[in-house]
């Protein structure tokens, strides 16, 4: 049976020390579990890991690319107000993330702004009225 749950999400890198230290930066804490061919991270809950992008690919059984930026996939991290969003953003940007879109008011009545890690991938950091955080950080959905 399959229970839909998400364990663990795997970033493809092309440089994992540099992307580790971005992540720290941001105050991610690195489990003593990583090694010099990937790192884990703790994120109450799910792991994040870093992985080179080839070898990702390898392990999937697939070809890699070498296809940088958008790939139809995004991180979220959803915050409890907008000025909570907009200082994240800026933090954010100030450890290093490339500024995709500034957040701003949005069409579904939430507040959200994207930046992108050193590899181009997606994080969304977004308050979402409809959806509020529990006491432990996690988003509620209606039924």
């Amino acid at each position: 049976m399959f229970e839909p749950h998400i364990t663990m999400i795997t970033l493809g890198v092309a440089d994992i020390a540099a992307s580790t230290a971005f992540y720290q930066r941001l105050g991610f804490r690195r489990s003593s579990a990583s090694n010099d061919n990937v790192t884990f991270f703790h994120t109450n809950g799910t792991v994040l890991g870093l992985f080179g992008r080839d070898a990702l690919a390898q392990d999937a059984g697939i070809e890699p690319t070498a296809k940088q930026g958008f790939e139809a996939v995004s991180l979220a991290h959803n915050l409890a107000s907008p000025e909570a969003v907009d200082a994240a953003w800026d933090f954010a940007v100030e450890c290093g993330a490339t500024p995709v879109k500034r957040p701003e008011k949005v069409f579904w009545g939430g507040y959200s702004g994207y930046f992108a890690d050193p590899d181009g991938h997606l994080w969304e950091l977004a308050h979402n009225p409809f959806a509020p955080l529990d006491e432990n950080g996690h988003m509620g959905l209606p039924d």
